[in-house]
C-alpha cells in the first residue's frame, strides 16, 4: 500500500467542524443555498412594490475561484492523503504521514473489530488529519462509493472507529453470449470480470465441468446486480441468476432472499451450513455482545463474535462453502482467517496457532481449516468466531442462516416468483 502524498495543512475553527462531515456534495449544496439568500437579501425593491427575488440555478461544478476557495475551506482537507499503490505497508504511510509506530498500534487496537486496515488494496485512500502538535486526530479510510472507515482521536489518547455504510441503489444488467473456446474467455469478451466468472462457476461446479462439458454454440445468460452511489458505480456487483444452455439441458442458478442459490426447484446448489465452526461443543468464555465491557482495557466496546474456551491446537472447521479471502497476521487479532460464503455472509476466525488454507482456496463445510492458539492479544486460549451478514455482525449462534437443503413452502412461492422476474430480465421467458 502507498501512494502520492498531498500535504495540505488548514485548521480550521471548531464550528467548521460539524460541517466538515457531510459529503461533498452536500457541502456544496449547502454554500449555494446560502449564496443564494444572501442574493435576495440584497435585491432591490422600492417602498410600493414587492420585489420578488428570482433564484438562477448555479452550476455547482462552474463556481468562481473564490466560491471554490471557500468550498475548500469548509471541506477542511486532510494534512497528508495517500493512494494505495502496490507494495506500501501500513508502517510507511503512517511513517510518512510523520505518525509515530505506538500511535499506529492504537489505530490497530481501534480496529480489532472491524480488520479494515488489513483490507486495504491499491487504489484505496488514505486520509491523515493531524492537530497543532502533529497528533493524529482522525485517520479516514475511502474503500469506495459505498463504503468508508474512520478512526477518530479519543480524549484518553485510544482511538474509536466508525464505519459509513451506504446501501445505494442496485441496477440489474443482463449479460449473454456463445461458447467459442473457453466459457472464461467467451464471458470476458461478453464483459464479465474475472470475479464474476469465478463466482458463476462456483455455483455450477457440481452440476457441470467447465473444462470439458461446453461445446462450440452452447449458450449462457447471467443478470448481474450493480451498486451504485449517488449515480458513481461502486464497483461491487451480485451475481442474481445464471442459466447455460449445454446441448438439449439447462443448468441454472438463481438467488433467493436468503442470500443462498438454488435450481429451479428451489433445491440447494451449495450444502447448508453449520452452527458451530468446531468438531463438537464447547463452553462460550465470551458471547456476541455489542456493549461488552473488554477484560484487558476495561473499556466499553463491541464484541462482534463469540468466543470459544477451546486448548490451543483445537481443530478450527468451516461452517460452509466458501473461498477464503484473506489470511493475515494483526497485532491485536493475532493470525487470522476470513472466508466469504456467496455475496452475502463471510465468517472470521482469530487468534489462531496455524493457517491450514491459502487466500483464494475454495474451502467445504465441515473441512479443516485452522488451528486454534493465543496469538494476538487475548488472557488466554480461545477460538474469537464471527459471523456476518452484508458486512454487518450478528450473533452466530441465533442468526437466521440457511440450515436446509430446500426451500419451505411459503419460501418457495416467493422464490419461484423471482426466478420468473430474473428470466424475464434475462430474455427467457
Amino acid at each position: 500500500m502507498s501512494g502520492t502524498s498531498n500535504l495540505q495543512k488548514r485548521k480550521q475553527p471548531r464550528w467548521f467542524l460539524p460541517v466538515n462531515r457531510l459529503p461533498l456534495a452536500s457541502k456544496k449544496v449547502l454554500l449555494t443555498s446560502g449564496l443564494l439568500v444572501g442574493a435576495a437579501l440584497m435585491w432591490p425593491g422600492q417602498q410600493d412594490k414587492v420585489n420578488i427575488p428570482v433564484a438562477v440555478p448555479l452550476e455547482l461544478n462552474s463556481v468562481t475561484e473564490d466560491t471554490a476557495r471557500l468550498i475548500d475551506a469548509i471541506s477542511g482537507k486532510p494534512d497528508f492523503e495517500f493512494v494505495v499503490e502496490k507494495g506500501d505497508t501500513l508502517s510507511s504511510l503512517f511513517q510518512r504521514a510523520g505518525v509515530d509506530q505506538q500511535t499506529m498500534y492504537r489505530v490497530l487496537e481501534a480496529d480489532l473489530n472491524i480488520l479494515a486496515l488489513d483490507t486495504l488494496r491499491p487504489g484505496n485512500r488514505l486520509q491523515f488529519y493531524l492537530d497543532k502538535q502533529n497528533r493524529l486526530t482522525r485517520l479516514e479510510l475511502y474503500f469506495n462509493p459505498a463504503r468508508q472507515v474512520e478512526f477518530i482521536l479519543e480524549s484518553d489518547g485510544s482511538y474509536r472507529y466508525r464505519e459509513l455504510i451506504q446501501e445505494g441503489y442496485w441496477r440489474n444488467r443482463e449479460i449473454s453470449g456463445d461458447i467459442q473456446g473457453s466459457f472464461y474467455l467467451s464471458a470476458q469478451r461478453k464483459g464479465l470480470t474475472a470475479a464474476e466468472i469465478q463466482r458463476v462457476e462456483e455455483l455450477l461446479q457440481d452440476k457441470l465441468n467447465f473444462t470439458r462439458d461446453l461445446r462450440a454454440g452452447d449458450t449462457f445468460n447471467v443478470l448481474l446486480s450493480e451498486q451504485f452511489v449517488d449515480a458513481e458505480a461502486t464497483g461491487d456487483t451480485r451475481v442474481l441468476a445464471v442459466q447455460i444452455s449445454n446441448g438439449n439441458r439447462q443448468i441454472n442458478a438463481f438467488m433467493a432472499d436468503d442470500g443462498q442459490f438454488y435450481d429451479e426447484q428451489g433445491h440447494s446448489l451449495a450444502r447448508a451450513f453449520q452452527r458451530y465452526p468446531l468438531e463438537k461443543k464447547y463452553p462460550i468464555s465470551s458471547g456476541f455482545n455489542p456493549n461488552r465491557r473488554h477484560p484487558v482495557t476495561g473499556k466499553v466496546v463491541p464484541h462482534n463474535g463469540t468466543d470459544f474456551a477451546v486448548p490451543s491446537g483445537t481443530k478450527i472447521l468451516s461452517p460452509g462453502d466458501g473461498v477464503v479471502r484473506l489470511v493475515a497476521n494483526h497485532r491485536f487479532a493475532g493470525k487470522y482467517i476470513v472466508i466469504e460464503h456467496g455475496d452475502k455472509y463471510s465468517t472470521r476466525y482469530l487468534h489462531l496457532s496455524k493457517s491450514l488454507v491459502k487466500q483464494g482456496q475454495k474451502v467445504s463445510r465441515g473441512q479443516l481449516i485452522a488451528l486454534s492458539g493465543n496469538t494476538g492479544r487475548t488472557t488466554g486460549p480461545h477460538l474469537h468466531y464471527e459471523f456476518r451478514i452484508n458486512g454487518r455482525p450478528v450473533n452466530a449462534m441465533t442468526a437466521k442462516i440457511p440450515m436446509a437443503q430446500s426451500l419451505v413452502k411459503d419460501e418457495l412461492d416467493t422464490f419461484l416468483a423471482h426466478v420468473h422476474s430474473y428470466k424475464m430480465q434475462m430474455g427467457l421467458v
